[in-house]
C-alpha cells in the first residue's frame, strides 16, 4: 500500500482541498497521513475525518515588521525537524502541500529525504510559503491561468481547485428547515470566511431590514461575532461556522455574497452559485483576494464590491443586480472548464508515487 502525507493549515481554506482528497486517495487504496500544527484549525477536522494526525512547531514568515520575527524562526527550525523525524518514521512515498505555513517544514523536510512533493496553490499569485516550497516541489497546482506565468514552467499545472463532493449533495428543504425558512423568498448567504469578516457583518446588519423585504438570509457570521440581539429576526438564521449543514445551506441558497479566499470562490464556480465577492483589502493582506476576484469578475463569474466602496447603497445596489441576473451568471458559471481538479491531482499523485 502506497503512503501519502498531506500537509497545509492555518485557515480552513489549507485545509479544505486536501479533505476533498480523501475519499479519492482512500479509492486509491493510499494510506493517508496528515502532518499539520499543534493545534491549528486542520487538527480538529483532520482527526474528526479518523487521518492519523501529526503535530508540529509552526512559526509565520513575515514581510513586515513583528516581534514574533525574532521568535518564529525559531519555531520552523524546530517544525524542521519535527517534520523531517515524522517523514523518516512513516517513509512516504509523495507530500501533497495544500499550503500556509506550517506546510514549509514538511516540505523542505520532505525534499531533504527524496520524497515527491507536489504543491497546491490556491491564490493568483503564490504566496510567501509557496514561493519557498516551489522550488523542493515536483509539481505545482494552481487553480487560475494567470497563475502560471508566475510558475516554473517545467512544473506548473493548471488544475482548478479540489472541491468536497459531498458540497453537491445538499438537500434545499433541508437547509430551509435548518434555518426556520419557507420557500416564499429567495434565499441570499454571507459568509466571511471561517474567522468572520466585521465589515461584511455590519453591512448586512446595517441593511438587515432592507434585505428582508426581498431575501431570507443565512448569515455565516465567523466564531465570535455572532449578534444574539438578533436572534428572532423573521427571515434571518445566524451561524458562527457551519460544517455538516452548509451542503444543505448551499442548497437552500439562490445569491452568496463572500470574500474572495481562492478556495471559498473555486466552490462557488463548482456549485454554480451568482455572487458577490467582497475582497480582503490590501491594507489587511498581500492583495491575493483583490486579484482572485479580479479574475472572476473578468471571467462573468463574480460582481465585485470593493469593501472601500461598501456602503448601503452600493450593497443593495449590488445585490438587486446580481439577483435580477442570475440566470446569466448561472450559465458563465456552467461554461468553466476549472472544474475537474480532483481527477487532475490524482493523476498526478500517482504518477510521481
Amino acid at each position: 500500500m502506497k503512503r501519502i502525507v498531506l500537509t497545509g493549515g492555518g485557515t480552513a481554506g489549507h485545509v479544505t482541498p486536501n479533505m476533498a482528497l480523501v475519499p479519492s486517495l482512500k479509492e486509491a487504496g493510499y494510506d493517508i497521513q496528515y502532518i499539520g500544527s499543534y493545534n491549528g484549525i486542520e487538527k480538529r477536522l483532520i482527526e474528526e475525518m479518523g487521518i492519523p494526525y501529526h503535530g508540529i512547531s509552526s512559526g509565520k514568515l513575515r514581510r513586515y515588521f513583528d516581534p514574533k520575527n525574532f521568535s518564529d524562526p525559531f519555531k520552523v527550525m524546530k517544525g524542521y525537524l519535527e517534520a523531517s523525524h515524522i517523514i523518516h518514521k512513516l517513509k512516504p512515498d509523495i507530500v501533497f502541500s495544500k499550503g500556509g505555513f506550517v506546510s514549509v517544514p514538511v516540505v523542505l523536510a520532505a525534499k531533504r529525504r527524496h520524497v515527491p512533493v507536489i504543491i497546491h496553490e490556491s491564490d493568483l499569485t503564490p504566496g510567501l510559503a509557496n514561493k519557498i516550497c516551489i522550488p523542493a516541489a515536483t509539481k505545482v497546482c494552481c487553480n487560475f491561468p494567470e497563475t502560471l506565468k508566475h510558475l516554473p514552467e517545467s512544473k506548473a499545472v493548471l488544475t482548478g481547485s479540489p472541491i468536497r463532493q459531498e458540497l453537491f449533495s445538499g438537500n434545499k428543504e433541508e437547509g430551509l428547515r435548518l434555518c426556520g425558512f419557507d420557500d416564499s423568498k429567495p434565499v441570499l448567504l454571507v459568509m466571511g470566511g471561517s474567522l468572520g469578516a466585521v465589515a461584511i457583518n455590519n453591512s448586512i446588519r446595517e441593511n438587515l431590514n432592507e434585505l428582508l423585504k426581498q431575501f431570507q438570509i443565512i448569515h455565516l457570521c465567523g466564531r465570535g461575532h455572532y449578534d444574539a440581539s438578533l436572534d428572532g429576526t423573521k427571515g434571518y438564521k445566524q451561524f458562527e461556522y457551519a460544517k455538516k449543514e452548509l451542503t444543505h445551506l448551499f442548497a437552500a441558497t439562490d445569491l452568496i455574497i463572500s470574500r474572495a479566499g481562492a478556495n471559498a470562490i473555486c466552490e462557488l464556480l463548482a456549485l454554480k452559485k451568482p455572487n458577490i465577492l467582497i475582497p480582503l483589502p490590501a491594507s489587511q493582506s498581500r492583495g491575493d483576494q483583490l486579484l482572485n476576484a479580479a479574475s472572476f469578475e473578468k471571467s462573468g463569474y463574480s460582481y465585485v464590491l470593493q469593501e472601500e466602496e461598501l456602503t448601503s447603497n452600493t450593497l443593495l445596489k449590488a445585490v438587486q443586480y446580481v439577483y435580477d441576473e442570475r440566470e446569466e451568471y448561472i450559465q458563465t458559471l456552467k461554461e468553466s472548464k476549472l472544474n475537474r481538479a480532483i481527477p487532475i491531482i490524482m493523476n498526478l499523485i500517482k504518477k510521481y508515487s
